[in-house]
């Protein structure tokens, strides 16, 4: 369903512009001379310059290493499908919807390189030694951080204008979804070890928030993706507007019960970073626990100032059938 974002003043449901008021031309190699193919074609030589970088030296074992090669390669690949598909003028053939799949892929791959850009050199990069792989991994690097920027200025262009007709996905709500989603999954790769939270019923409601909070909102995005937002029993804005709400409610308990438990020594909490021995070493590859539960408390309050906005914003959306 296409939106129209408003309050009597936005509207979102289908853009045909770049951004720049520039016409998208459509199954054209002119595609690649429009400002968005310029920009694209910057993401697809800089991720690929990154990955090329750190595999010719094989500088990417252990975990963060890992994630970072896949990041490189998953935005690459991706990018690529974007502009074959705009090349050959295969929208209509392509299985999600057109006008909310580029900008939801371009603020996963923003939020991707930009995890790759602090997590590769802070966990890895540091504790290589200094000669060809750690130049490499360097590059790579700076290459991630080009990628990063060149993602977030797509999504700049092409977010939903007030007035604009787009769809979904380019409203605020939208972008905000990406971003919850996105934060809940670096919030359960640090809370991975179940002795984080096992055996407390409060910690294990947060990881139960957590969970439902993410799931909701990852099929708002499918719904939206592959453009069956009437399969619910229920209006797609009441959805919308009910999971927001909850959400809120959701994490703001989130909020109150992780630090609590976690750094109150009066429910076993450990309030310093120096009662956790482990924090104390260098550890290649490693967040000690209490840096974890550090983390996870940040991204929860981040996570609820998302919904809240969130919530806001989704009260200006108005929702148009075409």
């Amino acid at each position: 369903m296409p939106v129209t974002v408003t309050r009597t003043t936005v509207t979102t449901t289908m853009s045909s512009s770049s951004g720049l008021g520039s016409p998208t031309i459509v199954g054209s190699p002119r595609v690649l001379t429009q400002p968005l193919g310029l920009l694209r074609l910057l993401q697809l030589v800089s991720t690929c310059v990154a990955f090329s970088l750190v595999a010719s030296v094989g500088a990417w074992t252990g975990p963060m290493g890992n994630w970072s090669m896949f990041t490189w390669c998953f935005c690459f690949s991706v990018t690529l499908i974007i502009l074959i598909v705009e090349l050959g003028g295969l929208q209509v053939r392509f299985p999600l919807s057109w006008r909310n799949f580029p900008i939801t892929y371009a603020c996963y791959a923003a939020l991707f390189c930009l995890s790759s850009s602090i997590i590769y050199p802070t966990t890895y990069v540091q504790f290589l030694s200094h000669g060809r792989s750690r130049d490499h991994a360097i590059a790579a690097t700076a290459f991630s951080c080009i990628a990063c920027l060149a993602y977030a200025t797509e999504v700049a262009w092409t977010r939903a204008r007030p007035g604009e007709i787009t769809g979904y996905m380019a409203t605020v709500p939208g972008l905000l979804k990406v971003l919850e989603t996105f934060v809940a999954c670096v919030i359960f790769a640090f809370i991975s070890d179940p002795a984080l939270y096992q055996n407390q019923s409060a910690l294990e409601w947060c990881v139960a928030v957590y969970s439902i909070c993410f799931i909701l909102a990852a099929v708002a995005i499918l719904l939206n993706l592959g453009d069956c937002t009437n399969v619910l029993p229920i209006s797609f804005p009441t959805f919308l507007s009910g999971l927001a709400l909850i959400s809120v409610l959701a994490y703001a308990t989130a909020l109150v019960l992780w630090p609590l438990y976690q750094f109150d020594q009066k429910y076993g909490g450990q309030p310093r970073r120096q009662m956790d021995p482990v924090c104390g070493r260098s550890h290649v590859h490693y967040v000690c626990f209490w840096d974890r539960r550090l983390a996870v408390a940040i991204l929860t309050g981040i996570n609820l100032l998302a919904y809240l906005a969130d919530l806001v914003y989704s009260a200006r959306l108005v929702f148009v059938r075409v």
